[in-house]
């Protein structure tokens, strides 16, 4: 059966003769990706998993021995067609329909939702609104979701959907008019749903368009599915949305941060010492993603010394109380004018640094500025800040670059969570935290029972702090976060493995590339290629 679709495939791209592949190549429009000073963001994803495919090649091929009846041109021909789905799109649609304004006017809206490989289902990805939404950049960011998905191992293909409107221009009612529109042209197409694609929020979104889509739905095609609320993930709570969700994104950048800085063979690569303490960090953004990770970092011990905005930048050489910084921005709308910070003028991503954190748009770094970035570690809170002219010179440097890939997927990791707790109809903790919380405590107290009746003096056992930590892991955003760090140990743990399996050294983004995308091609490769 191998053979013969083999064949068939070969026979497909080329007519009346069978040529074979011997090494995966980089497609031509690629090449020039490694030097460009401002390459697309699609051309920058693809490239990335070229590269890989390129490195991990060989190894798969080997793997195709377990099928003796193969001849060698055979197997590596089945890979190469493998390796070429994983750098195609499955789906993708443009829908465009018309609104009426509040002014009267007629304006026709176009919105886009990309499926990349289908190799799990649902797919999972966010919808965006902003007015440089195209069919390209969708296509590209549905492949970094299925590359993000598989590199923390939630079962999920990937996908991605925007909206073409800036939604300042627009009035609460005119966006749920478009949400709500958006959300039938998808489903009439069988785009979305709880077993087929699950949307989350992404740039311009949030729980309030989540819960429009929710409700259209269960109005609509959903109104006999039990799992009607499994539709999206980003949910506010009371309707089977997460605790723990908003932090998510921010709580995994601090998370993998701390998985290299704790561990003392990658630490000795860069040549520090383990751990956050008196580590200085700069952020770029302060929005969702790194208000929340310039927090966790600061609470781990290190000293948060910048924080750059679209309007200002602060610096304080002691550090900034993020937690002071927080509150001053929940009654103000905006950092700029904190006291205890002086306003910069300097450019922070090249400021003396040990430790920088991009979490805000894309291509920040580039190969202009990256000979002058000062610090050793940078954590990728963004998708797609540094370019793969900018990385290359980071990585001679001897910088340790923690991909996007990896280091923002808390946000869908935690989504998967939510769409658990829809699927399983009961909140977490529900059933059984209590349980365990009484369990330990009841142990302790047995122990030193126990211990009472001996008729020695013996000293009172009590918890100690990680036991108490988990006795008083309780409410649904403790369990959450919990589950949140193992999956980021799990994945982490992957990912250095491959680094050293693969000779990539500080090469972390191949690494991880590889990591996900050997994950996905054996699922593809058991299950048989021509499943899409």
């Amino acid at each position: 059966m191998f053979r013969n679709l083999t064949k068939l495939l070969h026979k497909m791209r080329c007519p009346g003769q069978i040529t074979f592949r011997h090494e995966h190549k980089m497609p031509e429009h690629l090449k020039s990706v490694e030097t460009d000073k401002d390459p697309e963001f699609s051309a920058m994803v693809l490239y990335y998993y070229h590269r890989a495919a390129q490195t991990m090649e060989p190894e798969l091929v080997k793997e195709m021995e377990k099928y003796p009846h193969m001849k060698p041109e055979e197997r590596q021909a089945r890979v190469s067609a493998i390796l070429n789905l994983l750098g195609s799109v499955s789906t993708s649609v443009e829908v465009n329909f018309p609104i009426v304004r509040k002014n009267g006017n007629y304006e026709i809206i176009s919105g886009y939702r990309s499926h990349h490989v289908r190799h799990r289902l649902p797919l999972k990805g966010g919808i965006r609104y902003a007015l440089d939404v195209n069919g390209n950049e969708v296509k590209a960011l549905a492949a970094i979701m299925t590359f993000k998905c598989a590199c923390v191992s939630l079962p999920y293909g990937g996908s991605k959907g925007g909206v073409c409107i800036d939604p300042k221009e627009y009035t609460v009612d005119e966006l749920q008019t478009i949400t709500r529109r958006y959300t039938m042209e998808l489903l009439k197409r069988n785009m979305i749903g709880p077993g087929i694609d699950v949307p989350a929020p992404d740039v311009n979104t949030g729980p309030r368009e989540m819960a429009w889509i929710v409700d259209q739905y269960q109005k609509t095609f959903g109104y006999k599915d039990i799992n009607s609320s499994a539709i999206v993930t980003g949910k506010p709570v009371h309707i089977g949305g997460i605790n723990g969700r908003h932090s998510a994104t921010g709580r995994g950048v601090w998370k993998t941060g701390d998985l290299f800085l704790k561990d003392k063979d990658w630490m000795d690569l860069i040549k520090w010492k383990t751990g956050w303490k008196d580590k200085r960090v700069i952020v770029q953004g302060f929005g969702n993603v790194g208000s929340f990770a310039a927090k966790f970092v600061h609470e781990a011990g290190a000293k948060v010394i910048g924080i750059k905005e679209f309007d200002v930048s602060l610096y304080n050489k002691d550090g900034i109380d993020i937690n002071d910084l927080f509150s001053y921005k929940d009654e103000k709308k905006s950092i700029k004018g904190y006291p205890k910070a002086e306003e910069s003028k300097e450019e922070l991503l090249t400021a003396d640094t040990d430790i920088l954190m991009p979490c805000a748009t894309q291509k920040v770094i580039t190969s202009e500025n990256a000979n002058d970035i000062k610090a050793k570690l940078i954590l990728e809170g963004a998708n797609g800040p540094t370019t793969p002219a900018g990385e290359k010179i980071l990585l001679k440097k001897g910088v340790l670059l923690v991909p996007d890939l990896y280091c923002n997927a808390g946000g869908v990791t935690v989504s998967y969570f939510e769409y658990l707790k829809n699927i399983n109809h009961v909140s977490y903790g529900k059933m059984n935290s209590k349980t365990t919380s009484e369990l330990i405590i009841e142990l302790i107290n047995s122990i030193n029972e126990s211990l009472q009746q001996c008729g020695d003096s013996f000293p009172e056992i009590k918890a100690n702090k990680k036991l108490k930590r988990i006795r008083e892991c309780t409410t649904e955003a403790d369990i959450v976060d919990a589950a949140l760090q193992t999956v980021m140990e799990s994945a982490a743990l992957g990912i250095k493995q491959m680094a050293n399996k693969f000779e990539l050294c500080n090469d972390l983004r191949q690494a991880t590339y590889i990591w996900s995308a050997l994950k996905i091609f054996q699922a593809m490769e058991s299950s048989g290629i021509s499943q899409q």
